[in-house]
């Protein structure tokens, strides 16, 4: 299909060449700088970066806001983007030093300084929202501001601290549109990124325009972007199959993934390795059903992610049994390790131990519209309550509630996706199973936290390996999650659209700014 469209526009301009009303039938340059559509079922928890620690937010972060960091695609290390420089002063890992760059304009026409950088950082610390990223910043001590130079004092070693720094935890807003003490309540956001969001209707759409006074490390800003949100992914199907959408990203269903090819005519298949992950949380409170390790211990005993996969899955997902997946430095199979298959002997040896009342009962929720969700959750219920060891009342939410009941501790049992923050296994332990983790469930280790806090002491990333091998054993013997699945990143455009392919990646920015027509 690709090859017949170039020769039909051959043919037009050697038609466009014998006369200027042939030159009609050719597409202006005015028609390649209309509006791309992008369709997606990630939700946006909130338009504050004080206020979302979500993929659907934070993919709208990385295109309205600024780090002094970011990545380029498949980058390994951030590079300035805000920033001119950035750099740790000192070999001990705890004092970090960003220049600002000074041709920096907030939608106010008011220069962005380092009292702003200064500021949004405290004020992410300072809200410390339950569903917001002030986690992601523990190690963060104080920020001195001074002209254009901005200083990070760490409370302990972290060579991590500059893949923070370009997350959406470190967005940088407006001092005078943010309030201090409280998120934003209006739907506006005030970003020096690629682009301005012109308009945001909640669950719906936003719409996106190029910045022009945009400086930074992206060198085009790109085509006007509006993204449309579906409710689930049959929604997202029906809209692609009804071109109302020009890219579908994030999440078609499995079993339309599972069919998708890269020969398939007038559309453009990008599958490409994630580190998306996904895991089952469990709450380990005094208050909840699955307080005791061994219990939990019991479920994991009764787990078949091989099933959870092909059939759910459609094989789009890879069973994962470690927290750090395949492909990130750290990745073991410490949960096959412990658990090589399911066992109902196993499960029931451990609950008698336990000396628990059988069937033990708790509540498993999920978010509603959220890939096959619904699904999984039916799975997995049959399979927990295999051999009548367990009774599992299950129950979806909508996204925004389904957050604030499980950080309220309100479930025993929540499946929780996982995007990398950025491209280190320390996303996947510090905001997993670290105290005051971004999961919310109440688990907290001594061992864990040292050893998370020691590998962090490592600028060669490669030496903490060890470290994450101890954290995943320790994890598979707590059970505070369970992993569950990891799977490819799919990116489905119509053939008139490029750029899908560094769309996103394991860097956590999401660049629509690539999108281009062609």
């Amino acid at each position: 299909m690709r090859s017949v469209r170039i020769r039909i526009l051959a043919a037009l301009l050697i038609v466009a060449a014998a006369g200027a009303v042939a030159w009609q039938l050719m597409p202006s340059r005015t028609d390649y700088g209309k509006t791309i559509t992008v369709g997606t079922t990630d939700a946006v928890t909130s338009l504050d970066p004080a206020g979302a620690y979500d993929a659907g937010s934070w993919a709208l972060f990385s295109n309205v806001f600024q780090s002094l960091l970011t990545y380029k695609p498949n980058g390994a290390a951030p590079v300035p983007d805000a920033a001119k420089s950035c750099a740790f002063k000192g070999s001990d890992l705890r004092t970090y030093v960003c220049v600002l760059r000074d041709d920096l304009t907030f939608p106010s026409g008011r220069k962005m300084t380092a009292e702003d950088v200064k500021y949004s950082f405290d004020r992410v610390k300072r809200i410390n929202s339950d569903v917001g990223p002030a986690s992601l910043l523990g190690t963060l001590g104080s920020v001195d501001a001074k002209d254009l130079t901005v200083t990070f004092h760490l409370n302990s070693p972290d060579a991590t601290f500059p893949f923070k720094v370009a997350t959406g935890a470190g967005a940088i807003v407006d001092r005078e549109r943010y309030p201090k003490g409280g998120l934003r309540k209006d739907y506006r956001a005030d970003g020096t990124g690629p682009y301005v969001l012109k308009t945001y209707t909640k669950d719906k759409q936003a719409v996106l325009e190029p910045n022009a006074n945009y400086e930074g490390a992206v060198e085009n800003t790109g085509r006007p972007i509006r993204l449309r949100y579906y409710a689930d992914p049959p929604a997202l199907d029906k809209a692609w199959n009804a071109k109302q959408i020009d890219v579908a990203a994030r999440q078609l269903p499995p079993k339309v993934l599972a069919g998708l090819s890269p020969s398939d005519p007038g559309q453009r298949v990008i599958e490409a390795d994630s580190a998306e992950t996904r895991n089952l949380v469990l709450n380990v409170r005094a208050s909840s059903p699955l307080h005791d390790p061994r219990v939990r211990q019991a479920l994991a005993w009764l787990v078949n992610r091989e099933q959870l996969a092909a059939t759910v899955y459609e094989g789009t997902a890879d069973p994962l049994y470690s927290l750090i997946p395949a492909g990130i430095t750290g990745h073991t199979t410490s949960f096959f390790d412990h658990y090589p298959k399911p066992s109902v002997t196993r499960a029931r040896a451990l609950l008698t131990e336990a000396g628990v009342q059988l069937p033990v009962r708790f509540t498993y929720g999920y978010a509603e519209g959220r890939g096959a969700a619904a699904d999984e959750a039916a799975l997995l219920k049959r399979q927990l309550e295999t051999g009548g060891l367990f009774k599992v009342s299950v129950r979806g939410y909508e996204w925004t509630d389904y957050q604030k009941r499980y950080a309220a501790g309100k479930l025993d049992a929540y499946a929780v996706g996982w995007v990398a923050d950025f491209p280190d296994p320390d996303t996947f332990s510090g905001p997993l199973v670290g105290s005051d983790n971004s999961m919310k469930n109440g688990y907290g280790s001594k061992r864990v936290d040292r050893l998370i806090r020691d590998s962090r002491g490592y600028a060669d990333r490669t030496r903490a390996a060890q470290d994450f091998d101890q954290v995943q054993e320790q994890v598979a013997e707590d059970v505070p999650v369970i992993p569950l699945w990891q799977r490819k990143e799919y990116v489905v455009s119509s053939e008139d659209v490029g750029g899908g392919q560094n769309l996103s990646d394991g860097t956590g920015v999401f660049r629509l700014w690539n999108l281009d027509w062609i």
